[in-house]
């Protein structure tokens, strides 16, 4: 079997980061486990941030994240890349410079060739060297079906480290990249997905979050963190509930792939969706006016998804238009940060 010939979303129930474990399943495990006490933990399990971070002297810290998943596209070499861009996207989140990384695998050795894996690691290697971080060993195994990922290792000077859990009043919200890539994903597994919608959807997951973060640092960001599985509206829950305050989003300003809605209206359902509807759906307001195809895309799984970040009003324009110039023309506006009273903590109004 040749490695052009493979469809390697045949080896995937679910695509990418959909295949994360539902959030109340997994919330419940954390909260049974506790949450670790140490002294140099400044970033831990409490509030479901995109990393670990932990300090080793008064300016540096390390930052640790791993994250690994089936499938997201057919081509082995872009699901190498997607990957290792998916891993790194954690570190920078939280405003920090990866450094090393080490290869996670789960393959079927007797049913596919080794052309395959080997493109796979290619693929990441690519976006490991575009980044400027060394791959430094792995593990693997032999699975049913593939899976591939990294751990990275960052570094962070405590002082300027940006979490999920600092969003202020008054702050404005920023997405980097458009929504939609799970849909997308899930259609091209079915043969669905118009070939363009494949491209823009595998450009958007291959592009490393890099430029955005560390323009988010230059910019004073308050808050950050990057949607993955839980869509922008589970990871903007989280970021709210840490930072204890309330988030409102405009649907209307949300980037996304017009492909993504096209394809929801024709029927297109795909995996996480009922996952994310249960664990995020009853935490959420919605105007009445918000279409339900706008709840489920807004819901959307997404892997290797662009940064939601909160920074103050004033540095909004600016921020945006250096995303623009570099390389996130769907990088926007998308809502706003206020005090928290009562009721939901994320509001989304059309």
């Amino acid at each position: 079997m040749a490695e052009a010939a493979v469809r390697l979303t045949r080896w995937a129930e679910c695509a990418g980061c959909a295949a994360k474990l539902d959030a109340r399943l997994l919330g419940d495990a954390l909260d049974a486990l506790g949450t670790p006490a140490h002294p140099r933990i400044l970033v831990g399990l409490a509030t479901r941030d995109d990393a670990g971070v932990y300090q080793l002297s008064e300016d540096l810290a390390l930052v640790q994240t791993v994250d690994f998943f089936p499938p997201v596209v057919d081509d082995p070499f872009d699901f190498g890349r997607i990957a290792a861009a998916n891993a790194l996207s954690d570190v920078y989140a939280m405003g920090a410079r990866p450094v090393t990384a080490m290869n996670l695998v789960g393959f079927p050795a007797d049913e596919l060739p080794a052309a395959v894996l080997h493109a796979i690691l290619r693929g990441a290697q690519a976006v490991l060297d575009e980044a400027g971080v060394a791959l430094i060993g792995g593990h693997s195994i032999v699975d049913k079906g593939v899976k591939f990922g990294l751990a990275v290792t960052g570094t962070v000077d405590p002082h300027c480290m940006i979490t999920n859990a600092g969003a202020r009043a008054g702050d404005v919200l920023v997405l980097t990249k458009p929504l939609g890539v799970g849909i997308i994903a899930t259609a091209a597994k079915h043969q669905r997905a118009p070939r363009a919608a494949i491209a823009a959807a595998t450009a958007a997951m291959t592009r490393l979050n890099r430029a955005a973060a560390e323009a988010m640092g230059a910019a004073g960001a308050d808050a950050c963190t990057d949607i993955t599985g839980y869509g922008l509206l589970g990871h903007a829950l989280e970021m709210a509930e840490a930072s204890g305050v309330t988030l409102v989003i405009d649907q209307h300003r949300v980037p996304h792939f017009a492909e993504a809605l096209a394809l929801l209206r024709a029927g297109t359902t795909f995996g996480g969706l009922a996952a994310n509807r249960g664990a995020f759906g009853d935490k959420v307001e919605f105007a009445g006016a918000v279409a339900e195809i706008w709840r489920d895309l807004l819901l959307d799984p997404q892997t290797s998804g662009g940064l939601l970040v909160a920074l103050p009003a004033a540095q909004a324009g600016p921020y945006v238009a250096r995303l623009h110039a570099g390389g996130d023309p769907a990088a926007a506006v998308i809502g706003r940060v206020e005090a928290y009273r009562t009721g939901a903590q994320l509001r989304v109004q059309p």
